[in-house]
């Protein structure tokens, strides 16, 4: 009979005396048991994620923070394993405190016998569910797989086991161009996949195996055996391969059914042969039909891409070298635009595409960094090696009047003041006597913001804040819109700004606290992130005003998360220092927004009593293939957790995004990928 393998545990302690002291315990006990020995909690998360152990025992001290930091890290990558406390001492109080948070007991090194118990009981418990488990993802496999035959697809698959290409359908094998399976199985599958997707790869992986990754679609630039790449976008599942966890990675086949070929006839017929992008006459043809559907939030912008001194390349290189040359851009530029975003090609060498975003800063990041990445491309054209800049213009589309011929012609006036001006840059529209208009605007909104004020015209909208550790439920981020004398919607872009010039802005944050307030206490939220603007934040009234609010209501004031931005942080550091005290001790909670890219966001981690940081969305532009952004963002999240602060990642937008944040330790996300903001339903 063979002999049964070593069950893998992880014990956490910085002293190899305790892991002696285990191992000898449970082999006395007759438990055969490989512990493996880790020292630094900020090594904990990789080591759960790469042994899949099962169990995990952490030494920690009497403070209560130190389990809570544990569990945190296990909920995170632990995949349910089970997590045992050991201390130096333990009674009822310090055992029923541990299991609060989460863990399944709590032990000593004193009392041997009860050690052995506590773990015999949660192996058997964590045998049986695990069993369980994978007996369900076994019918589940077998009905995907049962359907997938039935329907005759050719679905590209393959099974990955601990980051390993274990096996992949002949399909999987024509794709990368290989003429068997020899060459692909067993290797690493980072090594089919470009850098820029490793991060985004692993984290999906992970997250998949932990159950928390489900019908998204995730992009990667698959590296195939020409030595040239293709980029793809994979579906990811829970299976099993051999009897054991694996994650199954499907693109789908990209023939449709006979229904769908004038479609597809019609699509072809529309693009650009050298870039597949849209032509001139399509693209504006799309463009007027998405301007003409009224944007849910953000901002709405018609960006103009073009090689600088395309002339003179275009005469090195020739007209057929151009072709390919241009093709080759078109591709850099896919490779980082949004699969939303409408491109096309707008004359030899110009790009034009209609972008949505949070913010214009979003934009201007998202084109930075794209005129940084052509700039390091090396291109070759034939036996030429081409490098080369571009600029990029950015127009406005106004949100109540849309005009796709200015903002076109925005777009590409800006690009070429930037060509003028050395060229290799992002350039935005600088329309002429904006002070004068912008005067004349204010008296109009400040006549409507009032009047809506008034007639209670205001609408509170809220917005989902997603968790990527599972479970939390019922958090939103609180947004408004004001509503015209004929019903309709008005963005807060259109009048936050004369609001905040004209001194309504503590009117307009007390109408939506005022009904922040009224939805907490007639529905079940967990909660409510409210903004408070500058002129809030430094009102000395707004606390007594907040008080009175909640006699009236008779809400649980933790369930509203005020919120302010870095900028008005750091600018009014004693202000908000103050307000935050007051905030707390009447038992609210409170949040920094657009952290990260001011000049000392350490600073205020440090300075201020904070439960959340809310990671600015510019950073999140590009993350999925920026080593560096993923780095800052890393060193955030440590610092944050380190002071128990949780983290929210802003305006997440698509799912390589989302899998590199969970890689990195976010436990937050918002935005239009997870779910547009919606009205809140009151009473």
């Amino acid at each position: 009979m063979a002999e049964q393998a070593p069950i893998p545990l992880i014990v956490l302690t910085r002293h190899q005396d305790n892991v002696e002291a285990i191992n000898s315990t449970l082999r006395n006990a007759g438990l055969a048991a490989r512990c493996n020995w880790i020292r630094e909690l900020n090594d904990l998360g990789d080591a759960l994620a790469q042994i899949n152990p099962h169990m995990l025992i952490a030494f920690v001290g009497p403070d209560a923070s130190d389990t809570s930091k544990v569990m945190a890290v296990a909920a995170q990558f632990g995949n349910g394993t089970p997590v045992v406390i050991a201390r130096d001492q333990a009674d009822e109080d310090i055992i029923a405190a541990a299991m609060q948070q989460g863990a399944r007991d709590v032990v000593t090194l004193r009392n041997a016998v009860r050690l052995q118990s506590v773990v015999s009981r949660e192996l058997t418990a964590h045998q049986q569910t695990r069993s369980l488990n994978n007996t369900l993802h076994s019918a589940r496999e077998y009905r995907a797989q049962l359907k997938t035959f039935m329907a005759g697809s050719a679905d590209a698959i393959a099974y990955v086991q601990e980051g390993i290409l274990v096996d992949a359908n002949p399909a999987w094998i024509e794709l990368y161009g290989y003429p068997d399976a020899e060459a692909l199985l067993g290797t690493p599958l980072m090594d089919v996949f470009d850098p820029s997707a490793h991060a985004a790869l692993k984290g999906a992986l992970v997250a998949c195996m932990q159950g928390k990754w489900s019908d998204h679609s995730l992009r990667a630039a698959a590296l195939l055996s020409d030595g040239s790449s293709v980029p793809l976008d994979i579906e990811l599942s829970v299976a099993e391969f051999d009897g054991d966890p694996a994650v199954r990675l499907c693109v789908p086949s990209q023939k449709k059914d006979a229904g769908n070929l004038d479609e597809r006839l019609t699509d072809a017929l529309e693009r650009d042969a050298a870039t597949d992008t849209l032509q001139r006459k399509f693209f504006v043809k799309w463009l007027q039909e998405s301007l003409s559907q009224p944007i849910r939030a953000g901002v709405r912008h018609v960006v103009s891409i073009q090689p600088d001194r395309l002339g003179i390349l275009a005469d090195d290189i020739g007209p057929l070298g151009f072709e390919d040359f241009i093709g080759q851009v078109a591709g850099v530029i896919n490779e980082v635009r949004q699969p939303n975003d409408l491109i096309g090609r707008f004359g030899d060498g110009n790009f034009m595409l209609l972008m949505e975003r949070g913010t214009t800063r979003d934009i201007e990041t998202w084109g930075r960094q794209l005129t940084q990445k052509i700039g390091s491309q090396v291109l070759r054209v034939g036996a030429k090696q081409i490098s080369c800049t571009c600029t990029i213009g950015i127009g406005m589309v106004d949100p109540r009047t849309p005009d796709a011929a200015a903002s076109i012609n925005d777009a590409i006036g800006a690009r070429l003041n930037g060509h003028e001006a050395g060229g290799n840059r992002v350039h935005l529209v600088d329309h002429l006597e904006e002070d004068t208009r912008q005067q004349a605007s204010d008296e109009i909104w400040v006549k409507r913001i009032k009047t809506a004020l008034m007639e209670n015209r205001f609408r509170l909208m809220q917005q989902p804040v997603a968790s990527l550790l599972g479970g939390e439920r019922g958090m939103y981020d609180v947004l408004v819109r004001m509503v015209d004398e004929q019903g309709e919607e008005v963005l807060p872009g259109e009048f936050m700004a004369a609001a905040e010039r004209n001194d309504l802005m503590k009117n307009i944050d007390r109408w939506i606290i005022g009904a922040a307030m009224s939805v907490c206490s007639s529905r079940k939220i967990d909660k409510l992130f409210v903004r408070l603007s500058k002129d809030s934040m430094r009102d000395k009234s707004l606390l007594q005003w907040l008080a009175n609010q909640l006699k009236a209501t008779r809400i649980d004031a933790a369930h509203i998360v005020f919120q302010i931005s870095e900028q008005n942080a750091t600018e009014y550091l004693a202000d908000t220092a103050e307000l935050a005290a007051g905030l707390r001790k009447a038992g609210f909670q409170f949040a920094i927004e657009h952290f990260g890219t001011g000049r000392d966001p350490q600073r205020l981690i440090a300075n201020l009593p904070l439960n959340y940081v809310k990671i600015d969305g510019t950073l999140m532009q590009g993350l999925s293939v920026d080593q560096g952004l993923q780095q800052k963002v890393r060193e955030f999240v440590d610092q944050a957790r380190a002071r128990n602060i949780r983290t929210i990642a802003e305006r997440v937008e698509d799912a390589n995004t989302m899998a590199v944040l969970w890689q990195l330790g976010i436990e937050f996300i918002q935005g239009y990928f997870v779910n547009e903001p919606e009205q809140v339903v009151m009473g």
